[in-house]
């Protein structure tokens, strides 16, 4: 199964990307996940990019798309990839598609979990994180403001970006650069629009449906 996850700051891509990625055992590629390790590994393509990262710009496409490439030739990715967080704008979308045309690779299907903007507001200002594990926590669950992980007995705390009006310049910034894919990836006959209310699982079993 080869996928992309698409979906605005705040619709839950995560937790769905670990259930689709453990449902059918595919990795789940995060363009930052792959710039760490070839970074850490010292390629060539790891040392351009950390130049680029070490003084705080972006790193090129070009060297994004050369990292995947080059993943996307191991044993790990011979059975399907779950793509989360990339591409991220349209311009990414069309060279990526080139990528997997070269690779001679085809997508399955483009998930794309669709929440109302007010719900996210309402969502991401009502989201905690432990300091520890990283599990996500609704802060409405809580009745004290003994805010202790569950699960590891760390903080539980908010994070800085989660203010309302960070959140609205994140949900502009995605329509601008993001939305479009919608359209792209439309034209190709891959978007399946999943309603992302509800609860964790029921977002999933919709997702199931539509694979």
């Amino acid at each position: 199964m080869r996928l992309i996850l698409l979906g605005a700051p705040g619709v839950g891509k995560g937790t769905q990307a670990k259930k689709i990625a453990s449902e059918f055992n595919i990795p789940h590629v995060s363009t930052g996940d792959i710039l760490r390790t070839e970074i850490s590994n010292g390629s060539m393509l790891g040392k351009k990019a950390e130049e680029f990262v070490s003084s705080g710009k972006l790193v090129p496409d070009e060297i994004i798309l050369g990292m995947i490439k080059e993943e996307f030739k191991t044993d790990r990715f011979k059975d399907g990839f779950l793509m989360d967080g990339f591409p991220r704008t349209l311009e990414q979308a069309v060279k990526f598609s080139e990528l997997l045309e070269e690779l001679n690779i085809n997508l399955d299907k483009v998930i794309n979990i669709v929440v109302d903007e007010k719900e996210i507001i309402k969502r991401i200002i009502n989201r905690i994180i432990c300091s520890g594990c990283k599990k996500v926590f609704k802060l409405s669950d809580f009745e004290n403001d003994d805010l202790i992980c569950n699960v590891c007995g760390s903080k539980l705390t908010k994070r800085k970006d989660d203010s309302e009006e960070v959140i609205k310049n994140r949900l502009e910034v995605y329509k601008l650069q993001t939305e479009p894919l919608v359209d792209f990836y439309m034209g190709k006959g891959l978007i399946e629009n999943i309603d992302g209310l509800g609860t964790e699982n029921e977002i999933f079993e919709r997702i199931l449906a539509r694979l």
